[in-house]
This record gives C-alpha cells, structure tokens and sequence, in this order.
C-alpha cells in the first residue's frame, strides 16, 4: 500500500514579503522492484510530501509488468521568490520508473527585494534499478533569479537516461531575457565516484551569455544524457544516422555517459531531437520500446 505522509512544515516558510521570505516544499518517492506471478513488477510504497508538491497515482500504461509511470505536480505552476523545492526519487533493485511533469515549469521575475528560489532534485537509483527522468521544459521569465540543482547517484549496474530543457524569457512575446541570473549545477557519481560535474551561471549582462564562446545569446538549450548503455559507440552512430542534420546538436560519450546537447533557439527542435534520441535509446538501455507519457499529448 503506498503511503501519503505530509512531511513536518519548516519553521521558517510562511507568510512573510521581506528579504527573508521563504516558501518550502518537498517531495519524496521510493520505487521498489517486487515479483508477482513470477514476474518483476515495480511499486511506489513512498510518497511523503510537506507543502504543493504532489504525485498522481502510479500508471502503468505498458502493461502491470512494465514501467511506473509518474507525473510530479508543482500546482503553482512556477516558481516566485522565495520559494525551495526539495524532490528525492528513489529507485530500487529491480524497480523502472519514469517521472514526467504534466505541463513545462515556470520561472518567474523575482520580487522587489531580488529574492531568489531555488530547486533541489536528488534522484538515487540502484544496482539494477532503471529510472527515465523526463520533465517538460524550464522557462525562465526575464528577471528571475534562482539556483537549479540535479544530483543523480548510481551503482555501477544501474541505468538511468534522462534530459533538462531550459528557454530563456518570452522572445514570441518580445520578452527576452534581459536581466536576473540562473545557476545550474549537475552532479552524477556511480559507487559514490564522480562521473560528471558542471556548474553553469546564465547572467544576460555578462559577456559570456552572447559570446560565441559561452551561450553566443542563444536563449534554449537541452542535455540528454544515457548512463548504462552496453554499446555506446553503436548508440551514437545510431543518432548521428537517425536524427536530422542540425548545426545546433552534438552527441559524445565519456565515462560511461552518453550525452547530447543542443543550443539553439526552437523550444520545439530542442524537444523534438531530445524525444526522437530518448525513443532511439530506451530500447538499447531498457529492452523495452519507447512508450510515450500520455500526458505530453494533452
């Protein structure tokens, strides 16, 4: 039986609009591989939660035996000043889940007193545990301010693909990004080594954000990354001969991770590359064909 457990408020978030406003929220999720009818099955029997930070019941739409599938919730729909969101996933021994979000997660113009928000995700995946990490895009509003973390923690015989998409301001709206600053950070180790560390800062008013040899003022960008894939060289040819011809996009491997990058300024060639490679890829990590989150097609 899953259990739903409001996890104890903070002392410090509330009601306050001053320089020290805070607003917390966190989110935690344990997957656990099973055996029913002599087949493996994956269940959810964690789900704790302080604050609007939420997940729909568990889907299975590749049938009882397959994959986990599960939309994580933010019912804001964006992050403002002060808010902390803290998310841990983890999956077990012979668990496979997916997490997706239902619709793309929003950055908005810090407050008056430039107070930032910050998000925290920290996802553990065990030795033969799966897990498929696919959120919708990040927008960043002009003027935002904020730190972005991801941690990923694996055993040497776990497997994980996943991708983060981020576009910068409302160009469609002649709302570019003109002002705040971003700071992402990325963290992955495998038997507690240290496989692939980047820290990024996003400020419009540095001359790195336009220079060809920084972000060149591009305003969308998107890394997908595949760890546990048995023939990588094979993988990336795949890509290369599959995917279309596009100066924006790159694919290399390195310590036994698979990356893919693109930089550009199409939120929807970012997507459509990232999807096209995760369907290429999720057969050759998980032996099972891509089946698309019907929420992506809501």
């Amino acid at each position: 039986m899953t259990i739903y457990q409001p996890m104890p408020e903070q002392a410090d978030s509330g009601h306050r609009f001053d320089q020290g406003r805070r607003w917390a929220a966190s989110l935690t999720l344990g997957f656990e591989g099973r055996q029913q009818d002599g087949r493996p099955v994956t269940r959810m029997p964690i789900a704790l939660h302080q604050g609007p930070l939420r997940v729909q019941r568990p889907f299975y739409p590749e049938g009882k035996h397959g994959c986990c599938h599960v939309y994580l919730l933010h019912p804001p729909g964006g992050l403002v000043s002060g808010d902390a969101l803290q998310i841990n996933a983890t999956v077990g021994t012979g668990a496979h889940a997916l997490l997706t979000t239902p619709a793309a997660a929003k950055l908005y113009k810090a407050d008056r007193n430039g107070v930032a928000w910050a998000q925290h995700t920290k996802l553990t995946v065990e030795d033969g545990g799966t897990l498929e990490y696919l959120p919708q895009e990040t927008l960043a509003f002009d003027g935002s301010r904020g730190t972005q973390t991801t941690t990923i923690e694996m055993g040497s015989r776990s497997q994980c693909i996943g991708w983060e998409i981020l576009a910068l301001g409302r160009p469609a709206s002649e709302l570019p990004f003109a002002t705040g600053q971003l700071e992402q950070r990325f963290h992955l180790t495998r038997d507690g080594v240290p496989v692939w560390q980047e820290r990024q800062t996003l400020d419009p008013k540095h001359r790195r954000f336009k220079g060809k040899w920084g972000q060149g003022g591009h305003t969308v960008q998107a890394t997908l990354w595949a760890v546990g894939l048995e023939e990588e060289a094979d993988a990336i040819e795949h890509l290369r001969e599959a995917l279309p011809d596009h100066p924006r996009w790159a694919v290399t491997r390195r310590g036994g991770v698979m990356r893919l990058r693109y930089l550009g300024n199409e939120r929807n060639a970012a997507w459509a590359i990232c999807q096209q490679a995760w369907e290429i890829l999720r057969p050759r990590l998980t032996g099972q064909p891509a089946h698309v989150p019907r929420i992506w097609l809501t």
